[in-house]
């Protein structure tokens, strides 16, 4: 049976058509990729968000039960604002063996394989359900993710392998550093900056937050673990922005910092928690009180996401160096959700086409041998579901 790669353009060029910016709707495209699985005979279920504007997919082909293997992708992209693009993101376009368009590696180009491919599983299935995943939100926190984890929980299933198909190169990955983001907020009191002692600077108490963030940052560089594999191979901090302030002679009354960490170990992410609640409840609070009463610090998650940890026996692993011929699997520092499906007691991998140099960049791409290699994946693995 030869490659559906004809196809796969052509729901590569539906899908980058839709603009599924994480902070706009993907109901139209779920609706699109529901359809296509239900034509090659997927059980599907849409899974609107509370608000009902976003939805994750969940379809299965073969039977029902637990030891299956997912199939994941999320929906949405991050936006093309500010980003100078030669062709318009949202129109694919095909130049020197290149697929443009935002999605197109980050990751609408695998979504696009598995779709093309679902007749083909459809035919071989055997014994093991084949489940596929599109999530929403994954770009702002893994929120979709979460969701599914829940619902999946929640009704008793257990599939057992879980693929998700970020751009690697087609290169077999079990592991990466988790992603934490967020925001701290401070509430001072504002005031003349002739007289800096009546009032509160949320700004300066911000800098002295950031100061303390350089400081932990700096001790998590001596608490890398033994033979991390991770580049650099300890628990990072960002300090993404700091906001606040409105002329040269006001006491600013709020700040905002905004930062990230990326731990390598649980022990890093309680490290730091601890360690700034008590900066702040103990040292920065108490000074701000003394002047205002009403002075304020809050921390408002963004999105903690798991890390995926590499495992000493992996089922994922093994299926897909297998199925790559690759003889080894890396560790990468960016974050996705796999995590998300290891902590619910899969198996989980990451193995898809283009490159996370293209993600999020103007001009964003995936060569098209890129996608012929995931649809040989893809055919291999529909080979090893018709023989189980």
């Amino acid at each position: 049976m030869s490659l559906p790669i004809d196809d796969t353009l052509l729901l590569m060029r539906s899908l980058i058509g839709f603009p599924t910016v994480s902070q706009d709707s993907n109901l139209d495209m779920i609706a699109y990729l529901a359809t296509r699985l239900e034509a090659s005979g997927a059980r599907v279920e849409v899974m609107q968000d509370t608000a009902g504007k976003k939805a994750n997919l969940f379809a299965t082909l073969g039977p029902e039960g637990d030891g299956g293997i997912v199939l994941s992708g999320h929906s949405d992209v991050v936006p093309v604002a500010d980003q100078v693009w030669a062709t318009d993101p949202f129109l694919l376009h095909e130049e020197d063996g290149c697929l443009y368009g935002r999605g197109a590696c980050d990751m609408k180009g695998f979504i696009a394989a598995t779709i093309a491919m679902a007749p083909t599983f459809a035919q071989r299935i055997g014994v093991r359900p084949l489940h596929f995943s599109f999530t929403y939100d994954e770009e702002t926190g893994c929120v979709g993710a979460r969701d599914l984890a829940q619902a999946l929980t929640a009704r008793g299933l257990k599939p057992s392998v879980a693929l998700i198909g970020e751009p690697t190169m087609m290169r077999v990955i079990e592991g990466h550093k988790g992603c934490c983001e967020y925001s701290t907020h401070f509430t001072g009191l504002a005031g003349h900056g002739s007289g800096p002692d009546r009032g509160v600077n949320a700004v300066e108490y911000a800098a002295r937050f950031v100061a303390r963030l350089l400081a932990l940052k700096d001790t998590l560089r001596t608490r890398a673990p033994l033979h991390s594999r991770f580049d650099p191979p300890w628990t990072t901090i960002n300090t993404g922005a700091l906001i606040g302030g409105v002329a040269h002679n006001v006491i600013p009354s709020t700040a905002q910092v905004d930062w990230e960490m990326r731990p390598v170990q649980h022990s890093d992410f309680a490290l730091v928690r601890e360690d700034l609640h008590h900066y702040c409840t103990d040292i920065l609070l108490p000074a701000m009180r003394a002047v205002y009463p009403g002075a304020e610090i809050h921390t408002e998650t963004i999105g903690e996401v798991e890390g995926l940890i590499p495992a000493e026996v992996s089922e994922a692993r093994d299926i897909m160096m297998e199925l790559t011929g690759a003889n080894g699997a890396d560790v990468v520092p960016f974050g996705t959700e796999a995590g998300i499906f290891q902590s619910m007691g899969m198996s989980a991998i990451l193995c898809g086409p283009g490159s996370i140099e293209q993600a999020h960049k103007a001009d964003e791409f995936v060569t098209i041998d890129q996608m012929t290699q995931c649809l040989e994946m893809l055919d291999r693995l529909s080979l090893k579901l018709a023989a189980a």
